[in-house]
This record gives structure tokens, C-alpha cells and sequence, in this order.
């Protein structure tokens, strides 16, 4: 008997593509791979573990030119070890940026 019940407001679509982040306050940029991808949530996965409540810019760039990249502000809610010997990051989309809003150093 299955008694699960997904306790998710919005569905969650599993993809893989190329993204990239910056943490708030920092230069550096970071390469990440979206694992998942939901109106209000991402999941990042990344060579580098961060601390939840952790201000992110990121950029998630679509595999096709017709779809242009997304743009958001996001907050790291937990880091935990992938498979892959990476961290999944999963985080709340606090805002997604319009296109006025995004700047040639974005993340």
C-alpha cells in the first residue's frame, strides 16, 4: 500500500542543464548543474557546499538559443553530498528577475 501524498504546492520538473551562481556580496562566480526545477524552488548541484540562508544570484541557461536564459534571486534552504560526490543546494526562488533588471555581470 502506498500512502504517499505529494505535500508540494507546485510541481517539480526534473531537468539538467547548465546554470550558474554567484553568492551575494562576492565576485566569484560558480558553475552548477539544475537537477530540478519548480515555480518557487531549484536544485542546484555544485562542487562547492553552501550554508542555508546563503543569498544567491543565478542564472540558469537553457540548452536551446529560442528559450532565453532565467535570471533569479535565490536562498540556499539546505546543502547536503549528491551521488555524484558533489552538494545538491535546493533553494527558494525568492524573485525572478525581469529582463531590465539583469546586468552584463550577471550572476
Amino acid at each position: 500500500m502506498n500512502d504517499y501524498a505529494e505535500k508540494r504546492d507546485f510541481l517539480r520538473m526534473n531537468i539538467e542543464c547548465p546554470a550558474r551562481f554567484r553568492i551575494v556580496g562576492s565576485k566569484n562566480v560558480s558553475a552548477a548543474v539544475v537537477k530540478n526545477l519548480s515555480s518557487t524552488g531549484i536544485l542546484l548541484e555544485s562542487e562547492q557546499s553552501l550554508e542555508p540562508g546563503t543569498q544567491l544570484a543565478v542564472e540558469i541557461m537553457p540548452g536551446k538559443t529560442i528559450t532565453p536564459p532565467l535570471s533569479a534571486e535565490a536562498c540556499v534552504i539546505r546543502s547536503y553530498p549528491s551521488d555524484e560526490g558533489n552538494f545538491n543546494i535546493a533553494c527558494n526562488i525568492e524573485r525572478i528577475l525581469e529582463d531590465h533588471e539583469v546586468h552584463a555581470d550577471f550572476p
